[in-house]
Order: C-alpha cells, then sequence, then structure tokens
C-alpha cells in the first residue's frame, strides 16, 4: 500500500534554508525556556509521598483535591489510578530523614488523611527523598548521552561520518523540542516521560535511517544525478512508508492520550511531539545537514578494489 506514486518529485530540498531558520528558532526558544522556566521536576525526581488511596464508590477527583487542599495539603496532586475508585496523590517533597523519622511521617499523614477522607482506604504510602530523585535525573540524562553517543558512533561506521552528524543534530533537536514545550506549559516531567523521550530517539533513528540506506543506494544506482537530487529521490521514495509508520503509530498515542487516563497524559504528548518533530527533522535536520557537509557518491561507495594488469 502506498499513498505516494514512484514517480512522485517533491522537491524537499528547497525548503531546507527556511527549515533550518525554522529549526534555530525553535532550538533557541525552547533552550531560553529551559534556561528560564526549567523543568517542572515530578516526584521521582524531586523526591516526595505518594499514597494509593481506594474508596468504596466512584470518586470525584476534583472534590478530593480541594479537600485535600483544605486540609493543608495544599500542592497535593491526585490523579485517578487505574480504576474510578483508584486514586494516586502525591504530596510536596519532604526532607531527607533517617528511618525513624519516616516511620513517624507514615504515621502521621496516614491520620491526617483518615481524619479528611474518612471513606478512603489506604493501600500503600510511597516515601522517595531528594537524594534519589537527584540519583534518577542524573542516571536519565546520562542514558540519554550514551544513546546518543552510541547512535552516532553506529551511523558513521554504516554509513559516514557527514550522516552521523546529521543524525546527530537531529536526535538532539528532538528531545530538546520536546522538554522546552514541557518546559513553556510546566508540564510535569517524571520517569514516564523520560521514558518517552528516549523512545522518540529510537523513533527518529529508525525514520533517518531508512532515508540514508535509500540515498546511499541510489547514489550507486544515479550516476549522473547530483547529491541534491539523490536526496530529494531518497525522500520522495520513503514517503509513503514515513507517512504510513507515522499516521498509524499517531493513531495509537493519540488514543493513549485521550483514554489512557491522567497517568499516561505526559508519556502520551511526549511521543505525539516526538513523532511529529522526528519525522520533520529526519528529513530537514538530518538530510540536509547531511547534504550541508558535503556527502557524495565517493564518500558512500565501497572503494574499489585494486588489480593487477600485468602478472607474470
Amino acid at each position: 500500500m502506498e499513498f505516494f506514486k514512484q514517480n512522485t518529485q517533491i522537491d524537499f530540498m528547497a525548503q531546507r534554508r527556511w527549515a533550518a531558520i525554522l529549526s534555530i528558532i525553535l532550538f533557541a526558544l525552547s533552550l531560553i525556556s529551559l534556561a528560564v522556566n526549567g523543568l517542572n521536576w515530578g516526584l521521582d525526581f524531586t523526591g516526595g509521598t505518594q499514597i494509593h488511596m481506594t474508596f468504596p464508590q466512584e470518586v470525584d477527583l476534583n472534590q478530593v483535591r480541594t479537600t485535600l487542599e483544605k486540609g493543608g495539603f495544599k500542592e497535593a496532586t491526585v490523579i485517578s489510578y487505574g480504576t474510578s475508585k483508584d486514586v494516586l496523590v502525591s504530596l510536596a517533597p519532604v526532607k531527607e530523614s533517617s528511618v525513624a523519622e519516616s516511620s513517624a511521617q507514615d504515621n502521621a499523614i496516614t491520620t491526617r488523611l483518615a481524619t479528611l477522607l474518612p471513606d478512603a482506604k489506604i493501600q500503600q504510602i510511597d516515601i522517595i527523598g531528594p537524594q534519589v530523585g537527584q540519583e534518577l535525573a542524573t542516571k536519565g540524562a546520562l542514558a540519554i548521552v550514551i544513546a546518543l553517543l552510541g547512535t552516532m558512533i553506529y551511523i558513521a561506521l554504516r554509513f559516514d561520518f557527514r550522516f552521523s552528524i546529521g543524525s546527530t543534530v537531529a536526535l538532539i533537536h528532538d528531545p530538546v523540542l520536546i522538554l522546552g514545550i514541557f518546559s513553556f506549559w510546566h508540564l510535569e516531567f517524571n520517569l514516564i516521560v523520560l521514558a518517552a523521550v528516549l523512545t522518540v530517539i529510537g523513533y527518529s533513528l529508525n525514520d533517518t535511517i531508512v532515508i540514508f540506506d535509500r540515498i546511499r543506494e541510489n547514489f550507486r544506482k544515479l550516476r549522473k544525478s547530483t547529491p541534491l537530487e539523490v536526496v530529494n529521490q531518497a525522500t520522495n521514495q520513503t514517503l509513503s512508508r514515513t507517512i504510513m509508520t507515522s499516521v498509524l503509530t499517531l493513531m495509537v498515542v493519540l488514543a493513549l492520550y485521550f483514554l489512557g487516563g491522567s497517568m499516561l497524559h505526559g508519556f502520551a504528548l511526549a511521543l505525539i511531539i516526538g513523532i511529529v518533530v522526528g519525522t520533520y527533522s529526519s528529513i530537514y535536520v538530518a538530510g540536509s545537514l547531511s547534504l550541508m557537509l558535503g556527502v557524495n557518491r565517493q564518500s558512500l561507495l565501497p572503494p574499489a578494489k585494486e588489480t593487477l594488469d600485468n602478472r607474470p
């Protein structure tokens, strides 16, 4: 099944300068937002208390939130947790404490919640210290750096260092835009969203590799074409595959966003942004940057084997 004919001739590279300007502007705005606003770190990174509560009947989240605010839990986050009767309450970060203090704190929180919400049954209380949250943030950043370095080495070995630079810039471009949007709108950034960001890196890389592979193949077939024509041809040839993959994945992620509950909103939103931005960056960041760096037929074709003309 194909959405576009084999002989489609859309001149994608004609807009590469405008696309570069757009990418630079969005990238700069994302960095500014991250510098000014920072990220709204979730409980996984800042530390705090999570309480899983069960009610005998369907619960009104707004009413629970209002009750907790009046009871002194000003920054409490209340979300549905699995069913309409289960609620996950996240409280503000707590100070680093000993085991005895943590146990006493558990008891104090349990007593206050039992008074404010007498119908609720507390299933589980988890306390995350700030030290643990900082460690998670460090390991999360390290995971992204390792993924980018591994990707850069892989593409350099399989294709060419110009493709490696182009794809790496694209893979940096995509997560930064996601983080910029989360920072600008003050959306919570937790471990689930971090998993989505890492997923976006893999998704964008897959699309980029497909285009790069077709570019290398076309350099061998279209010997009289210029590098610009070869890149355009490869993008057009993979266009149907790109659209089908992106649209079908986007449909699933949209279903997660609207029907998956509030727990999956951040994860689904990061994937939605990543799919759109990743599809764009595979063409207008990775492809056009490789072209600007001077990728050509000689850099991709295997070296010719030496032959002996005069044999004894």
